[in-house]
């Protein structure tokens, strides 16, 4: 047997003599950080601690830019909205013990909205390893095992050579369909140890493919070419794709309605015919998709956010595409298709057949056997129409209307091109079926403190635009600290902070359960005045100025804070 391989590049003239010749004073750092520059990296984040110091050493004699925050979980929030808004993999410089596992819950987030964080920590050194007692400082019997369970992959090193190879295959490992994070790590010695192997070029690291298998896609592109009531549930896994254009195509190819996950808002246009926006939590919403005879899951796990807390039980045929196997059939029997939204869903817009409609008006003339999509289309659009005006319905009869203006004031605010971070909050709530286009949240893992540090992250990825963070006074403690980040770096981020005085949401949900509350009112400060004490623009509004207070900071360079002292409600569900 013989195998044809791609030849192996030899190196040029040019490549040679550097190589010869590598500069001086370099260590284990050096190699870090010239491997992420190889890759692509343009942006790291983190926060240096003792053993970590050969990294850090190391971008003093890079171009790489940096943004230090002041708490690593924070950093590695900051790092994953990097890594969403740009599509890159974002590195996370992070140092042993305490230091890295105060980055899980960050990286917990990024598992759950599969965002490429690349998180590179220390060890201690070598010598340490193994599970021994040794007494090093910030010594973990396995440190890496505290990690494995919620990052994609684990990459270990144990000495210099190994560096270029575990970061690139990390790098590959991040952003191969489902992206998510990786960890790699490198003991304190490594790091530090002056180094003679060559500077790091450009490693290997493309990421794989991850195509449909073509017999699955003939079954669904058959299945939906001749469903009569087909709908799309479009989740995140659209979105990181770039495939809102194909799936776009599709539906009306279909004629098929499209409700957007609150993972996947963006995925559809919002105000589309066949948009049912993202009302999930809606029991009216939920009908209409149990009575489809096929249901195209793209990008979603259908998990509990986007099933109205599992009671969404569908009557028809489930086809569900998906890059994380994982999630394959999890919640549903289904035709499971492991695959890259945006390739699957090229793969069934050139196997579908358009949609019949009705039959036409002139029933002599009408040919049954010729597709009338506009048709189609057009009692798609009504069927539409009629859930979404029931939904309309139910929240309006609530009585919710300070909060449906408060949220219309923010969208108004905001320019259409800047993104949005949200925190877990009741606003944040509200925007999930709400926010008329894109937005972020924590709505994976449902931690607190995303809202601020992860608009940091956007705006060092792009600074020539605002970004919007949404927190509660609650969530806005967990990273008050990173005022200070936002104003050593001049970062264009102004933080709305809806204060109501105590876990908005928790004491909702004890009133209703208990009756009473317990633990969820908090003392606070003035934050104004504390946003102010770091040197960052701030002022207290009302519901009445929010929309000309938030859009005067927005236009404003640099950082700022927004105080909206309010009391907000959520709409009630129906899954109860």
């Amino acid at each position: 047997m013989t195998h044809d391989h791609d030849p192996v590049p030899r190196p040029t003239e040019a490549q040679t003599r550097a190589a010869l010749n590598s500069p001086a004073g370099r260590n284990g750092g050096d190699l870090v950080v010239e491997t992420l520059r190889g890759l692509g990296a343009t942006t790291v984040f983190g926060l240096p601690g003792q053993h970590a110091l050969g990294m850090f050493d190391a971008l003093r004699r890079s171009d790489l830019a940096y943004v230090g925050l002041r708490v690593e979980n924070n950093a590695g929030f900051a790092a994953d909205a990097y890594g969403r808004v740009t599509g890159e993999a974002a590195p996370l410089l992070l140092s042993t013990g305490p230091g890295a596992l105060t980055a899980l819950p960050a990286l917990q987030e990024a598992a759950s909205a599969s965002a490429p964080v690349l998180a590179i920590s220390s060890q201690v050194p070598a010598a340490g390893l193994g599970g021994g007692r040794h007494g090093y400082l910030h010594e973990l019997r396995d440190q890496q095992a505290s990690f494995r369970d919620i990052v994609k992959s684990v990459h270990l090193v144990r000495s210099a050579s190994q560096i270029p190879s575990a970061i690139a295959a990390a790098w590959e490992s991040a952003l191969t369909a489902p992206h998510g994070p990786v960890w790699v790590e490198i003991p304190q010695d490594v790091l530090l140890a002056e180094t003679t192997l060559p500077v790091v070029t450009v490693p290997d690291a493309t990421p794989r493919e991850l195509p449909p298998r073509p017999e699955l896609t003939a079954v669904a592109a058959h299945a939906l070419s001749h469903a009569e009531r087909p709908v799309v549930i479009a989740g995140g896994g659209v979105v990181r794709a770039d495939a809102s254009g194909k799936l776009l195509a599709l539906a009306e190819k279909l004629a098929a309605p499209v409700v957007t996950t609150y993972g996947g808002k963006g995925a559809f246009p919002w105000d589309h015919p066949l948009s049912l926006q993202s009302w999930l939590e809606d029991r009216h919403l939920t009908d209409f998709l149990e009575d489809a005879d096929v249901v195209l899951v793209v990008g979603s796990g259908l998990g509990e956010l986007s099933s109205n807390y599992h009671t969404f039980r569908p009557r028809g045929r489930v086809i569900q595409i998906e890059a994380d196997l994982g999630k394959l059939e999890s919640n549903h029997p289904a035709l499971g298709i492991h695959a890259d939204a945006r390739i699957a869903l090229s793969a069934l817009l050139e196997s579908v057949s358009a949609r019949r409609g009705p039959a036409a008006s002139d029933p002599a003339s009408a040919d049954p056997a010729v597709p009338d999509p506009a048709g189609a289309e057009s009692a798609a659009a009504e069927s539409v129409r009629t859930v979404l005006a029931k939904v309309r319905a139910r929240i309006e009869a609530q009585d919710l209307a300070p909060e449906r203006q408060v949220l219309a004031a923010v969208r108004a605010a905001l320019p259409e091109t800047s993104p949005s971070f949200w925190d877990m909050t009741i606003l944040a709530y509200w925007a999930w079926a709400a926010w008329p286009g894109p937005m972020h949240s924590a709505q994976g893992a449902g931690g607190l403190g995303y809202g601020f540090p992860a608009a940091l992250g956007a705006a060092a990825a792009d600074r020539t635009r605002p970004v919007l963070a949404v927190s509660g006074d609650g969530g806005a403690m967990y990273s008050i600290a990173e005022l200070a980040t936002a104003r050593q770096y001049g970062l264009p981020v102004t933080w709305l902070i809806v204060d109501d005085g105590g876990y908005g949401i928790l004491r909702e949900y004890m009133t209703g359960a208990f009756g009473e509350t317990s633990g969820t009112d908090l003392s606070r400060p003035d934050f104004v005045a504390l946003a102010e004490s770091f040197g960052v623009p701030a002022v207290r509004t009302a519901p009445e100025s929010l929309r000309e207070d938030l859009a005067a900071s927005l236009a404003a360079p640099g950082p700022s804070v927004v105080v909206l002292p309010a009391v907000l409600r959520m709409f009630a569900p129906t899954h109860l």
